[in-house]
């Protein structure tokens, strides 16, 4: 086992203790936390410097190419989000292996609209698929989405696939009519500029990673969509 005697989180881990869970329409059977996970090693925590040495990367490779990053380069990736402070990558560690087994992120974007508010993108979901049945999936969305809440979002946005809509929902997401469109151009494949569109109801899908012509579902606004 690796030792860290110095860690830095990505952000303040008290953050995560001031969510409560029982604002979210998600159900959770048995009710389960950010703090209290549901089970004894596990520990729902903000990504840490050294989490490169706990499998973090390796758990996002089940969602989408990574490619070959080197220590230094996830350092340096790790410090530009935390001067940011605009990052909110979030994990759950299995501390009995020592292993990052579910991931999601919370980016805020600034914005002038909305009396110059914030809004929240929610990015790279995963779950270590060995880990089924714990309701990992449903813990770390609903945590950094209250999370969003909780920094003054005025709402929180994602694309997924068509088949995990319905599952979107469950957490409070919602479809917006007329507004459901994921548009993207691709710079990474070597070719001329792709521009790739579906709408929620195109029965398009891609692989784990979901990398193109994913749905718009947006969560909007918390006040009325998380309600106690």
């Amino acid at each position: 086992m690796v030792q860290h005697p110095q860690e830095t989180y990505l952000y303040d881990p008290s953050l995560l203790l001031k969510l409560d869970f029982h604002r979210t329409p998600a159900t959770f059977k048995p009710f389960i936390s950010a703090a209290n996970p549901g089970e004894p090693w596990m520990k729902v925590r903000p990504l840490k410097d050294t989490d490169y040495d706990r499998g973090f990367l390796q758990l996002l490779s089940q969602l989408t190419h990574v490619g070959n990053v080197n220590r230094t380069q996830f350092l340096t990736r790790f410090s530009q989000m935390k001067a940011s402070g605009d990052y909110f990558v979030t994990v759950i560690e299995d501390t009995r292996k020592n292993e990052i087994i579910g991931a999601a992120s919370l980016v805020i974007e600034r914005k002038f609209i909305h009396n110059c508010s914030v809004r929240g993108r929610l990015e790279d979901v995963v779950v270590n698929d060995t880990y089924r049945g714990k309701q990992l999936g449903k813990l770390i969305v609903v945590t950094v989405s209250l999370l969003a809440e909780e920094l003054g979002c005025y709402k929180m946005s994602l694309d997924c696939k068509d088949k995990l809509i319905k599952f979107y929902e469950s957490l409070g997401y919602v479809l917006i009519p007329g507004n459901s469109n994921s548009m993207t151009i691709r710079y990474d494949e070597g070719t001329p500029l792709k521009r790739n569109a579906t709408s929620a109801s195109s029965s398009s899908s891609t692989g784990a990673g979901g990398d193109s012509c994913q749905t718009v579902v947006v969560i909007l606004p918390f006040k009325s969509t998380f309600i106690k």
